[in-house]
Parts: C-alpha cells; sequence; structure tokens
C-alpha cells in the first residue's frame, strides 16, 4: 500500500506571513521540515500541497527543487486540495502534516502509520485527544475516507481544515495514539512570531544536530524553560477557531502600534479575542467581515461618521467621479469652494471656512486661529477635542486637578511639561467654574462641546456667550461629533447660540476624510498672520463627498429621521430594562445613544451583550449611532435579539456569575464619558 505524506503550506499565513520560508537554522523552516520528515521509514513519498495563488510561486518552485513532488490547488478548499494531490499520487493512505510543525519527529510518523495498518481503522492520529506537544500532530487516513468526505461534506469548516468531517462525523472508524504523560501544554507550533523564537532557540541549541527526537524537546523544556517562555502564553490550536479578522489584528499589533489609528476601533474596546476587528464590504447598516459573514451594524456606525449609511449610492457616485477626473493637482479643487460657500449659507454667522481632513486636525487649526485672534494662549475647555498637544496638556497635572478627572485614560506622555497650564478644564453646565477660570487666568479661547449626555441649564450657553463676548474671548463651538444629526448643521442653531468659530467632521463626508472649520471674518483671518498647511488637505474627494453628502441630507432632512431613531432605540432599552427589573442610565445625544447598567458588573454585562449579540448576527453593545437604514425592521429583529440577552443579565444580578458566561476577557473601559 503506497504511503505519501502531504504537507499543506502556503505563503499567506494570516498570523505570520511568508513563515514557511522564513530561516530556521541557516534554511528555510519548510526545508527543516522536510528533511526531518524524510527520515519516516513508512512513508513512500512527500508531497507539498500549496495553493494556486501566485504568492505561493516562491515556495512551490523552492520545493520541487528539493526534489518533492508539488501539487497546487484551492486556497480555501483544502480538503479538495488533499483529494486531488492523493489522487495524482494514486495514494492508499494519506499522512496529513502542516508546515507549520518544523519539529516534527519522523518516529512519531512512523509510529502512527503502524498504529493505523495495525488498527485496520480509517484514521488514526495523536491529536484525539492530544498527548504530544503541541507541534508535533499527526493523522493518518485511507484515501477511501478522504474520498467520502470529500463527496459528502460542504461545510466551510470541514474543507478548509481538511479532517473535521472524517474525526466528528461518527462515520468512520477511528484510534488515537498516545502518550504515556500528557505533554500537550507543551507548544512547538509556528503560528505566531514569539513560536518562531522558541523554535529557533530549540534549533540552535541542538545545533548542527537535526536529527533530535521529540522527546530531547521536552528534555531541554525541563531543564531551561525559559528557551519556551516567549510563546507560553498562546492558546492551543485557536487559530481553528478564529476568524480572519481576529489574526489579522494579532498581526497588527506587532507592526502598528495599538494596532489600528483609532482607540474607539481596537478589539479590545468591543469583545477582546473575538471581535472580528476588520471588514471586506459595507453597504447600508450592514458590514461583511473578512470571512464574508454579513452583520448587521447596530454599533458605532463608522464612529459616527455614516449617518446616510455606509456607501450611499449618490455620495459615492460623486465620489467615484472626481476619482475618474483627477484627485491631486498643481492646481485646486473648485469643489472646496462651493462647499465653503454652503456651509456659510447654512450659518449666517460664518463667514469664512478652513478645510482639513479628519477632527483631530480642525481642532489644532481652530486654536491656533483662536489664539493668533485673541493675542492669548491660555484656552479654558468643556469636552472631547482630540489628540494634539494643546489638548493633552489639560492632563499635565496631579491626581488632585487634571490628571485622574475629567480625562483619566488619556495619557499625555511626550506631552511638553511647559505646557502645563495652558488649557483648563471646566463642567458642563458649571458656569461657576468657568467664570472662576476666566476671572484668574488670562483666558484667551473658550472651546466646548455644545451638549454631549445632557442640554444647557439656566441659560449655561448663552451666560458663556455673553461672557466672551465682554472679555474678547474667542468662543468655538466643537461640533465634530454633534454637527448635523438634531439640526442641519451645527447643533448651536437647536438652542440659539451663535460661537465665533465652529467645527464640523465625522458626518460632513458620510465617510469620506473631510472636516471644516467655519467662523466669523474677523477671526478666520488670523490664519494668515500664522503658519496653517497641509498637502492632502487640498485634495478633492473630501470636498465632493461633503457637497454630495449635504444635498442628500436636505433632501431627506436626515437629521429628523435619525434622531427620532435613536430616541425610539432609548425608548426602547428603557423598556427591555423595566421588563427585566435592570437599573440603565442613558447618555449621548438622541442619534449617539447609549446606556450603562446602573451595576458593578456593567462592563461586564456590555461585553457579554456584544459577545452574544455577535453570535446572532449583529455588531453591538451599549451604545448605536444611528443611521438612515436603521429601519423599523432592522431595529425590530435587533431588540428581539436583545431580550433574552437582557433576561441573562437579570439573572447575573440575581446571583449568576457573568464571567462564567464569557468565552474571553472582558471589553476595555472608554476614558470618563465628558459631561
Amino acid at each position: 500500500m503506497k504511503t505519501i505524506a502531504i504537507v499543506q503550506a502556503r505563503m499567506a499565513s494570516s498570523r505570520l506571513p511568508g513563515k514557511v520560508l522564513r530561516d530556521l537554522g541557516g534554511r528555510p523552516m519548510i526545508d527543516f521540515l522536510l528533511a526531518r520528515l524524510a527520515a519516516a521509514r513508512q512513508l513512500d513519498a512527500i508531497v507539498l500541497a500549496t495553493s494556486t495563488d501566485p504568492r505561493d510561486d516562491e515556495l512551490a518552485a523552492h520545493v520541487a527543487g528539493l526534489g518533492h513532488h508539488v501539487a497546487r490547488g484551492s486556497q480555501d478548499d483544502v480538503l479538495d486540495r488533499y483529494y486531488q494531490a492523493a489522487r495524482n499520487q494514486q495514494a492508499d493512505i494519506v499522512v496529513r502534516v502542516t508546515g507549520d510543525c518544523p519539529l516534527m519527529d519522523s518516529a512519531v510518523v512512523d509510529r502512527a502509520v503502524a498504529a493505523f495498518k495495525a488498527g485496520d481503522v480509517d484514521y488514526a492520529s495523536n491529536v484525539a485527544p492530544p498527548t504530544f506537544p503541541d507541534g508535533i500532530d499527526i493523522e493518518v487516513f485511507s484515501f477511501g475516507a478522504l474520498e467520502r468526505a470529500w463527496n459528502e461534506t460542504r461545510d466551510t469548516h470541514d474543507r478548509e481544515h481538511v479532517t473535521p468531517y472524517i474525526r466528528g462525523s461518527g462515520k468512520f472508524r477511528t484510534l488515537n495514539v498516545a502518550h504515556d504523560s500528557d505533554e500537550s501544554a507543551q507548544r512547538w507550533t509556528v503560528d505566531e512570531f514569539e513560536d518562531l523564537e522558541v523554535v529557533r532557540a530549540v534549533v540552535a541549541h541542538f545545533a548542527p544536530r537535526t536529527d533530535f527526537g521529540w522527546e530531547d524537546v521536552l528534555a531541554l523544556s525541563r531543564q531551561q524553560p525559559e528557551l519556551f517562555a516567549a510563546n507560553r502564553h498562546l492558546i492551543r490550536n485557536e487559530g481553528s477557531a478564529m476568524g480572519s479578522g481576529q489574526k489579522l489584528w494579532k498581526r497588527a499589533k506587532r507592526a502598528i502600534p495599538g494596532g489600528n489609528m483609532l482607540l474607539s476601533k481596537r478589539a479590545e474596546m468591543f469583545l477582546p479575542d473575538q471581535w472580528p476587528a476588520y471588514f471586506s464590504k459595507t453597504k447600508g447598516c450592514r458590514v461583511w467581515d473578512m470571512d464574508g459573514r454579513e452583520l448587521i451594524d447596530m454599533s458605532i456606525m463608522g464612529v459616527g461618521t455614516n449617518t446616510l449609511g455606509y456607501g450611499h449610492p449618490e455620495v459615492d457616485a460623486a465620489v467615484m467621479d472626481v476619482i475618474a477626473k483627477g484627485n491631486m493637482s498643481t492646481l485646486n479643487a473648485p469643489e472646496e469652494v462651493y462647499l465653503a460657500e454652503r456651509l456659510i449659507e447654512l450659518h449666517p454667522w460664518a463667514d469664512m471656512v478652513r478645510f482639513a481632513r479628519s477632527g483631530g486636525e480642525a481642532n489644532a487649526i481652530a486654536i491656533r486661529i483662536a489664539r493668533a485672534a485673541s493675542g492669548r494662549d491660555k484656552v479654558a475647555i468643556c469636552g472631547y477635542h482630540g489628540w494634539h498637544d494643546w489638548y493633552l496638556a489639560a492632563n499635565l497635572g496631579d491626581d488632585e486637578t487634571l490628571a485622574g478627572h475629567l480625562l483619566p485614560g488619556l495619557a499625555p506622555n511626550g506631552v511638553p511639561q511647559h505646557l502645563r497650564g495652558s488649557v483648563l478644564p471646566f463642567n458642563y453646565n458649571r458656569f461657576d467654574e468657568l467664570l472662576a477660570l476666566v476671572d484668574a487666568h488670562d483666558i484667551g479661547v473658550i472651546k466646548m462641546e455644545v451638549s454631549r449626555n445632557r442640554g444647557p441649564e439656566n441659560g449655561f450657553l448663552d451666560k458663556i456667550r455673553k461672557l466672551a463676548t465682554e472679555r474678547n474671548i474667542v468662543l468655538i463651538f466643537d461640533e465634530c461629533t454633534s454637527g448635523f444629526r438634531q439640526t442641519f448643521g451645527g447643533l448651536h442653531k437647536l438652542y440659539g447660540v451663535e460661537p465665533d468659530m465652529a467645527i464640523f467632521g465625522k458626518t460632513l463626508g458620510n465617510g469620506y476624510a473631510i472636516t471644516a472649520t467655519i467662523g466669523r471674518r474677523e477671526v478666520m483671518q488670523a490664519a494668515q498672520s500664522t503658519f496653517i498647511s497641509s498637502t492632502f488637505w487640498t485634495e478633492r474627494i473630501g470636498s465632493a463627498a461633503g457637497l454630495a453628502t449635504l444635498e442628500v441630507m436636505a433632501r431627506t432632512r436626515s437629521w429628523e429621521t435619525i434622531t427620532a431613531i435613536g430616541s425610539d432605540i432609548r425608548g426602547r432599552w428603557q423598556s427591555l430594562a423595566d421588563k427585566h427589573g435592570l437599573k440603565i442610565n442613558h447618555w449621548g445625544l438622541p442619534a449617539l445613544c447609549g446606556f450603562t447598567f446602573v451595576s458593578d458588573r456593567a462592563n461586564e454585562y456590555k461585553t457579554l451583550i456584544t459577545q452574544e449579540m455577535l453570535a446572532k448576527g449583529y455588531l453591538a453593545g451599549d451604545a448605536v449611532y444611528a443611521c438612515i437604514d436603521h429601519t423599523p425592521d432592522v431595529i425590530e429583529g435587533f431588540f428581539d435579539a436583545l431580550d433574552p440577552i437582557f433576561a441573562t443579565i437579570a439573572s447575573c444580578e440575581d446571583g449568576r456569575d457573568v464571567t462564567t458566561l464569557l468565552h474571553g476577557p472582558v471589553a476595555h473601559e472608554r476614558f470618563k464619558r465628558l459631561n
């Protein structure tokens, strides 16, 4: 009977790309594995089974150059890849080996094949249950079993991982090869960079020998455990349960500080170790992850950027038109003039506009202009205004003053200490705090959100406007978040208070990067007395998207729709809480609504909601940023899915341990919501 080992390997590994050709003891890792495997006496041939993806051309050519057979097939249907390779080789018995197990021991291979032949079974392995180290995994099965699985299962998981159907369907005779002691906690496979560190340390220890056995490595792990410390935190076979987005997130954190560019979109903020993290496409209020799973976004909708839904056809068409015509040029884009005029039309108190591409930039622009206009450096703030030095200077204090007060979680490391005292916070609806700051300091700028969690009380905004006018202070309303959600323009229009400057972002381009700082001419002209300039603020896509977005908003009165949607969601959250005897606090504007359980376990409950709703096909938590595509049927389905989770939380409030229900760590907490 012909016995062949089929080694599956490819270059496009989700967590460690190109790993099979990475250096291991002075040669590619795949060479090391194949050389050790070739020592097995029970094998008649070794075949590399890789994909037809062009990225695997180098791997295929390299292994063929070593004198081994190479079979190429589907990238995702690995079961088909195995079947075709085995059939072409006229195999009777197939030995499955993965290319990420360079320490595979030929003696273990021979033992497994011998057990298979002697056991009169369809399948034999040392992984059901595992007692050998991870990385010494071997599976042996008949060609007949492989062919039957190939014919019968269409399950994506079965076809990606080759043997689950044979092992789990109950249709095959199976046998497990066990070691005397359970060593399955040892991790010698290579899925992550830390794994590669461990395997390299092992190979270096035994060099120049390459024929060491797995029990030699086991003895080394007990003699020098420090060589094996790097990957000790990793979980056996976690890759089989991880989606493509989770795997890519792990890669991202090695290449990008924090994993991405925005704290609010980090996987740990939602569902550590389980969040899909990346999308392949979007439309309306739906997101498809990298595995093609469709999810309904009942969460933060691009962090509040897409009030018209993802991929609005009119906005996208405007963007595609300017892409076709050209996005950048030595000359300027006319759309920025048209957009500036439209924003001034919507805000008659304003005369001039400056554009940027992010909220942090717009806030920094506004502060620079306002300081130049007032001739004074100190700024009084209320709210969240981005990441730049000027703002984080508010946290250059001790625990009794600023740090840990308004903005915990926003560390000022890297912000020059000499900026301490230049930015002074006050609380919303506390005019007395602001007045005290103005009386005690030479304040030149007041910068604040119009509203975040509740509206103004006792003429708060009117008093600030009057104070700013009397003291010749530039008043800036930061409407990056609030703009175009409750009115067609700034939220300040709802309260009838006009600032000297206002900032818009997020909603202005419906997902395309465009932010605007608008203001009175006498203030904005100060931009000419300082230096504010950036190449990509002049690109065309943002302003074209802004014009199209405003046109759709005006026609559909989108701000009314999303406010009504958010108000309905808030009311239904409360009804659900009342139904199950839970107490919740509400926060945010109606179109940016959220809630918090009144409980010491609030963050665990939020994590549980995210976990359970993800399983039901929703991106969800304790907040919904409304868009016009959150239609009644979508909302109805959302609350039908949420109801039993609230019931579970009620049982936890009655004594059930919520941590036993969580499949991973608790989500990280946001920094304190500002009033």
